[in-house]
């Protein structure tokens, strides 16, 4: 290895193995997809940092705390119930989450456009944002959680692919997949829920 630069192109690499691993847990309910977040998002913070994707990187900061927290969580659901339980949230509480996840989105994307050398600030703005309340829907185990990874993904597709991080495009476009088999998957899972409960 000669180079920073060289380390990063094989920790990328690394991260999308981890990325995958962890959504692929998350799609089963399975507590064990944390530890694959935590250190996915650990390596993702240096590797969008040193692309000036700010937004993404502090984002890392914001999901490694909400995998560490969503892992104790999940857990004593998991005892609690026998498996991970998912629901949908309510209307209202959709309409507020959508609306605060725009107005926060164009604050940050109009802060890192006046006050840093983002790359790309409002784009890099919404997916934080979107990846906050997805994360937190996540950890909240709502099933809406899933369409926001989706519009995120498809964003991020295009954003990493011109920013040069090809694996990390692709890894999105994974994730994608993912996401909608994610939705589908905990769609059934509560349908199957509510068939369960004594009428």
């Amino acid at each position: 290895m000669n180079s920073f630069a060289d380390w990063l192109f094989y920790l990328e690499w690394l991260a999308v193995a981890l990325g995958i691993l962890n959504v692929g847990l998350l799609i089963r309910r399975s507590i064990w997809n944390y530890p694959f977040g935590i250190a996915m998002v650990t390596l993702y913070f240096v590797i969008f940092a040193d692309a000036r994707l700010y937004g993404d990187a502090g984002l890392q900061v914001f999901f490694l705390v909400t995998q560490i927290y969503g892992w104790s969580r999940w857990h004593k659901v998991q005892a609690q119930a026998g498996e991970v339980v998912v629901n949908w949230s309510r209307w209202p509480v959709l309409l507020a989450v959508f609306a605060g996840t725009v107005v926060l989105a164009l604050g940050l994307g109009v802060a890192m456009d006046r006050f840093t050398d983002a790359a790309a600030p409002y784009p890099d703005a919404a997916i934080a944002m979107m990846s906050v309340t997805a994360q937190v829907l996540m950890v909240l185990r709502r099933i809406e959680n899933w369409i926001y990874w989706i519009a995120v993904d498809c964003l991020a597709i295009w954003l990493f692919w011109m920013r040069d991080l090809a694996p990390t495009s692709g890894l999105y476009l994974v994730f994608l997949v993912m996401a909608s088999m994610g939705l589908w998957q905990w769609i059934k899972a509560q349908r199957i829920k509510e068939r369960r409960r004594p009428a």
